[in-house]
């Protein structure tokens, strides 16, 4: 149960850092910045519990790679999702009750390939700076899949709004920045990235079991 919690409470944190940064915050606010930060502080806070997934695509990517149990995957997903919703609630409050239109309007085949792109590029980064071997027991993991999700941010925001995660994916549509109707495009992109990510970490690395 703790490993749960500590995936909601992560995932909550960080969607509502999304929410807010981009919603409440000042002309001097970066979201790009607060939203990898958030997410850097929560791994750290809760990798040694749960391995500070917050990401279905990251759990499945964990999943496939062998280093979370079969049991865990979708108790994973349902906290994270849960984690998401419970965010967006809190950021409707703040709102109280404004309506928000989406912040752009989605291009399909470019929103599909950047939430490839860059969820691949958080599993891959998770992959082999939080499960594999050779980095055992480093204190980067955090600021590496902080920066990941920064980077992509400020890279493709503009173009699919950068959720390369699921349950961020929901939280944006609960909270009207993103169209429901764009919400097929991130549960194909995200989850075929992260198979893609498994696969090519496991070539790269065969001795790593």
């Amino acid at each position: 149960m703790n490993k749960y919690l500590t995936e909601f409470i992560g995932t909550f944190f960080l969607v509502f850092t999304i929410g807010c940064s981009v919603l409440f915050g000042g002309p001097h606010v970066v979201p790009p910045l607060a939203i990898g930060s958030a997410l850097m502080v929560m791994v750290y806070a809760g990798g040694h519990v749960s391995g500070g997934h917050y990401n279905p695509a990251v759990t499945l990517g964990v999943f496939l790679r062998g280093r979370c149990p079969t049991r865990d995957v979708v108790p994973y997903w349902l906290a994270q999702l849960l984690g998401a919703a419970f965010a967006s609630a809190v950021v409707h409050y703040f709102k109280g009750g404004a309506s928000t239109e989406p912040l752009t309007a989605l291009k399909v085949g470019p929103a599909l390939l950047a939430e490839f792109l860059f969820t691949f590029a958080l599993v891959y980064v998770v992959l082999n700076s939080a499960t594999a071997k050779a980095t055992a027991g480093n204190s980067y993991y955090g600021l590496a899949i902080g920066f990941t999700v920064m980077t992509g941010a400020f890279a493709v925001g503009t173009i699919s709004l950068a959720a390369c995660n699921p349950a961020v994916a929901v939280g944006i549509s609960l909270m009207g920045l993103s169209s429901w109707s764009n919400i097929w495009i991130y549960l194909l992109a995200n989850p075929s990235a992260a198979v893609v990510a498994a696969s090519v970490f496991k070539f790269l690395n065969p001795e790593d079991v």
